[in-house]
């Protein structure tokens, strides 16, 4: 039996395909069109998994949608009456969008695919949310915690999984949303909302919690694990231009311009932001403010994410718990999660947010509705395309740089190590790209974490971005227990993922200060030897080399770029960057172009 999953039109639109009740193939339609978030119709995509699978659309059984449209506009159209007139400008968009193509996406599949419209599903978003991560995780039972921005209603659910059968509990809805919030702030900090939550993150731990009352003045937390927006501070809910108010403003001060260059005392001054400025020191001091706003906000969604959690627990009595939504790709509260609730094990696929749900609506219709088998568990993200030597060379040979091939693996890995011993930065393109956000040592950018300028030196010759953006260790799960804070005795599958922040032991960060954030924390990637072969081998030859079991991951791309799909993409990223080498397969790419 062969399922299309589909989301789109909000952000980060994908599709995925199941065979039998197996992942295939899954991908972002951002991969293919480079245009960051995509969140239009994924041709792309969709053509992509089913060539994968090598199926043609008649040979679908089903296709299934993560949303429902007709309940969202509902949502959407009832939010508007009740703030008219100041959603008048909302209205005009709405019946512009929503009239073009969002209402009607059955026929934008059916015509894609020439296929009958009786094949095509709907399935509600949280429930698709709920399905992408319980039904792709090792647990047999868990309680399941869905998060985002919205859906059609609920923007939180609390449920339980039970081999196929999966219950929604508890529901908080619209226009009261931890992701509209977080989002809100983002805006607030100066981010684009819905692709800079995660710099939030990153720049909370520059600063320290002293704005939490405040942050509480616009949200109330209870006891139990709801929690209920002040609307008084928002705009959301009525504006296409703004998440918050003239009254958010009064309360926390002028928001933070998109355009400022973002720096404290603590993250210093780095030499890619250009000469220092006369006023550095007023400029840190404005900046800590912010810092400051972000630990704030920060904090408030982890007490409120850990009240949901053991809410979750007390509802269902279970101790494994499944998280997902786009909320679920806060790392640093997914670690705090695990720490703070009875739960002694969490799955969150990599993927957690909207893409997700293409996985999650056909998943939900396999093994839920049509009531078969569960046969697969999440344990590794590679489910992208794979290129080989000759194609890898065609693009090389069109774009006439210079390279060399090493068939060896060894001697491969051996070169590979020695230059990232001198401190050379590497674009690494290896086998199938990964699903979800995150580069998970397929389509990466390595270096030395031993280095303590290499973060300073991989932003200023490739990533050009924010210096309080921390980098990734990469390392061998049997030694990950070394290094950081944390029990080996369980899989621990959001470590494999880039989905937890841990702190790293005190006694290592002196060892690896390139990957060892301001607050002595890391977003680990476990890499397990089974999993990834070619790159646990590549950390493995550099343990033996240096005794340090992890090495530097960012993902292959530049600042506001999707990460590379296919050899030219790597190219051009390479070819525009400063990055010392690329290797993609066996081919060694350097820099310059043939005579």
């Amino acid at each position: 039996m062969n399922i299309l999953g589909i989301s789109c039109y909000y952000h980060d639109a994908a599709a995925a395909l199941l065979k039998d009740g197996k992942l295939i193939a899954c991908a972002q339609e951002e991969r293919f069109t480079r245009k960051k978030n995509d969140p239009d119709f994924p041709a792309n995509a969709i053509d992509f998994v089913l060539n994968q699978a090598s199926i043609k659309p008649a040979e679908l059984d089903y296709v299934a949608f993560y949303d429902k449209p007709f309940l969202k506009f509902e949502r959407i159209i009832k939010s508007i009456m009740q703030t008219y007139p100041r959603s008048s400008k909302l209205f005009r968009e709405v019946t512009h969008t929503w009239f073009k193509d969002k209402l009607w996406i059955k026929s934008a599949i059916a015509s894609h695919l020439s296929m009958d419209l009786e094949k095509i599903l709907f399935v509600e978003h949280h429930m698709s949310h709920a399905a992408s991560t319980f039904l792709c995780s090792p647990f047999e039972k868990a309680a399941i915690l869905t998060v985002d921005g919205v859906g059609e209603w609920a923007s939180t659910t609390i449920g339980t999984g039970d081999g196929t059968s999966i219950k929604l509990l508890k529901e908080i809805h619209f226009p009261h949303s931890l992701g509209l919030l977080y989002s809100a702030f983002t805006a607030f900090l100066g981010f684009e909302v819905n692709e800079g939550e995660y710099k939030v993150m990153g720049m909370a731990p520059f600063g320290a919690p002293h704005y939490t009352d405040k942050v509480k003045k616009v949200i109330n937390l209870y006891p139990d694990g709801s929690f209920e927006l002040n609307m008084d501070y928002f705009s959301f809910h009525y504006s296409t231009e703004h998440t918050y108010n003239n009254k958010f403003v009064q309360l926390f001060g002028e928001p933070r311009s998109p355009k400022s260059k973002f720096f404290t005392a603590d993250s210093g001054y780095p030499s890619y932001f250009g000469e220092k400025p006369l006023n550095y020191e007023e400029l840190c001091k404005e900046n800590q403010y912010y810092a400051d706003i972000a630990a704030s906000i920060q904090a408030v969604l982890e007490e409120a994410l850990i009240k949901l959690a053991k809410t979750a627990y007390e509802d269902t009595k279970l101790d494994k718990l499944c998280i997902a939504g786009g909320v679920g790709l806060n790392s640093s509260a997914n670690y705090k999660i695990l720490m703070n609730s009875p739960f002694t094990d969490l799955f969150i696929q990599p993927a957690a947010g909207d893409a997700g749900g293409a996985i999650g609506a056909a998943l939900y219709v396999y093994n839920t509705m049509l009531g078969n088998k569960r046969s697969f568990i999440m344990n590794h993200a590679y489910f992208g395309k794979e290129y080989n030597t000759d194609e890898i060379r065609s693009a090389v040979e069109e774009f006439g740089a210079t390279y060399t091939i090493i068939n060896n693996e060894a001697k491969l890995l051996e070169l590979t190590v020695d230059e990232l011993l001198k401190g050379k930065v590497i674009g690494w393109f290896q086998g199938k790209f990964e699903w979800g956000p995150r580069a998970l040592g397929c389509r990466s950018i390595i270096a030395d974490a031993r280095i303590p300028e290499m973060k300073d030196i991989v932003n200023t010759k490739i990533k050009f971005r924010e210096p309080f953006r921390p980098f990734a260790p990469s390392v061998l799960a049997e030694h990950a227990h070394k290094y950081f804070d944390f029990d080996n005795s369980i899989e621990h599958y959001p470590a494999k993922f880039m989905l937890y922040v841990i702190p790293v032991k005190k006694e290592k960060q002196e060892e690896i200060p390139a990957v060892t954030h301001v607050d002595g924390t890391g977003r680990l990637q476990m890499v397990e030897k089974n999993l990834n072969p070619l790159y646990w081998n590549l950390i493995n030859t550099f343990y033996q080399k240096t005794g340090t079991a992890l090495i530097l991951n960012t993902s292959f791309n530049l600042k506001g770029e999707p990460i590379v799909n296919t050899p030219t993409n790597a190219l051009n990223t390479f070819s525009k960057s400063g990055m010392d080498l690329l290797i993609m397969g066996s081919t060694i790419v350097h820099k310059g172009t043939r005579d």
